[in-house]
């Protein structure tokens, strides 16, 4: 007996419900598309779909595969020669479901399941370039990362003594600065000590002749 779906189930059993979207698939694949409940219909497409995925595969053993659900070797083979190849550049959305007024007696909600014909064009996949790994395995990874740590302290290093050489550059300006400016008063003090002489002389002179 097929494992029984969660949910509600279509039919009275397990069984009952698996003979019942053989034959929704079975219509389909024959017809193009089939005029059904809406419950039915959304509980067929991904069982429809997934033959259809079988189909594309092409070998033997997709081929059994699908002859466990459909029976009807003409519909397995218009699947495997005709509906398959057709989707060969469809990566997924086989069927399309689109729903009708409801139906008369007991207002069940209808919709009509039928296969997408419409040619589509395969896009490129894009993969992402992955990132180069050091070789070696783990050896190789901690020397690259002992690599990496070594960069920043050589830079601190050179940052260091290039604030160090700025500090010694200043240092030695000071120094100038301050011989600089001894030797500039040093001159002033001579300049008026000479100043100072002459003014002496003079009012010594000026003294005796008193």
């Amino acid at each position: 007996m097929p494992t029984p779906t969660k949910g509600r189930r279509l039919g009275g059993s397990a069984a009952h419900q698996q003979h019942m979207l053989a034959n929704l698939a079975t219509a389909l694949f024959e017809h193009g598309k089939i005029t059904t409940t809406e419950a039915r219909a959304r509980r067929l497409r991904p069982v429809a779909e997934r033959l259809i995925t079988f189909a594309k595969r092409g070998d033997l053993h997709a081929r059994r595969q699908v002859l466990t659900m459909v029976t009807d070797k003409t519909v397995v083979k218009t699947l495997f020669d005709e509906i398959g190849p057709s989707y060969a550049s469809r990566p997924g959305g086989y069927t399309r479901i689109t729903k009708v007024p409801p139906r008369k007696g007991d207002n069940a909600a209808m919709a009509v399941i039928e296969l997408v014909t419409e040619s589509v064009e395969a896009k490129p996949q894009r993969r992402r370039a992955r990132r180069s790994q050091p070789a070696g395995g783990r050896a190789g990874r901690a020397a690259a990362a002992t690599a990496t740590a070594e960069v920043p302290a050589a830079e601190a290093e050179e940052a260091t003594e290039a604030t160090a050489g700025d500090e010694a550059e200043e240092v030695e300006a000071t120094a100038d600065a301050e011989v600089a400016d001894e030797a500039d008063d040093e001159e002033g003090a001579e300049s008026e000590a000479d100043v100072a002489e002459p003014a002496a002389e003079a009012s010594a002179d000026q003294d005796d002749e008193k």
